[in-house]
């Protein structure tokens, strides 16, 4: 028996055309009768850098008994020039995390998942200063190439989980990250009943989106900070409730 949460968690691939981009991390989040997937916001489109893929990939398991089994499922990102994914937004303004739906009916029979979903939020007070956490996801792009599954890497709450860091939507993790951990679930052991299922024993409280550093660091004296910014997954449930396209591009 493997554990759910790694079952939650998909390598997602940005394409342009036929062009492969970038590697990302995601996970499943079920609302209702819907299944999406979430991500940060900037792995699928990011003006800073120039990165405007079309869709993406993601990496499902198609034989819960023999976990080398996967298949790519595709999911554009645009729709007759629309965006179809939502991105969420606070008193603050832009928040990193975005949520695109899953065709159900697109599923092939087999595949396997696990989501989380509204059962699974961790509560704006659920986390103290230095409680150990986990973020599961794809660093690199390094993963069980055999059984497709992703890697955690542990960290613990760097910030006050009760206060906005800096006023803004998320908290900060400590914790060693690389490029493609972007959009991988940030969560702490549940305690109790806590959580939907019995056999899913993790509840949410972020979504991984990019690590921090000081613009005033000296390059050759100073090491990185290894602090990054996690935004808060109690926003997803709001994100989630009516899915519509966002914007016109």
């Amino acid at each position: 028996m493997i554990d759910p949460l790694l079952l939650a968690v998909t390598r997602v691939t940005t394409l342009k055309d036929q062009l492969q981009l970038t590697n990302a991390s995601g996970f499943f989040y079920s609302c209702g009768e819907q299944l999406f997937l979430v991500t940060s916001r900037h792995v699928f489109r990011d003006d800073t850098s120039e990165h405007y893929p079309d869709r993406i990939l993601i990496e499902l398991h198609t034989d819960e008994a023999n976990l080398a089994e996967s298949n790519d499922l595709s999911i554009p990102l645009y729709r007759d020039g629309k965006s179809i994914w939502r991105q969420a937004r606070d008193d603050a303004g832009s928040v990193d995390v975005a949520a695109i739906e899953v065709d159900r009916g697109a599923l092939s029979d087999g595949v396997t998942y696990r989501s989380f979903d509204a059962e699974h939020m961790i509560g704006m007070r659920g986390v103290e200063i230095g409680t150990a956490l986990l973020i599961v996801g794809f660093p690199l792009g390094f993963h069980d190439t055999l059984h497709h599954l992703p890697v955690a890497r542990h960290g613990i709450a760097a910030s006050c989980f009760d206060l906005r860091f800096q006023g803004q939507g998320y908290f900060l993790t400590d914790a060693r990250t690389h490029r493609g951990m972007s959009g991988a679930p940030v969560v702490v052991r549940a305690n109790g009943n806590e959580g939907s299922t019995s056999d899913f024993k993790w509840m949410l409280a972020g979504i991984h989106s990019a690590r921090l550093d000081v613009g005033t660091r000296d390059l050759q004296l100073d090491e990185t900070l290894g602090l990054n910014c996690a935004w808060f997954a109690d926003i997803l449930p709001t994100l989630t409730a009516t899915m519509r396209p966002l914007h016109t591009v």
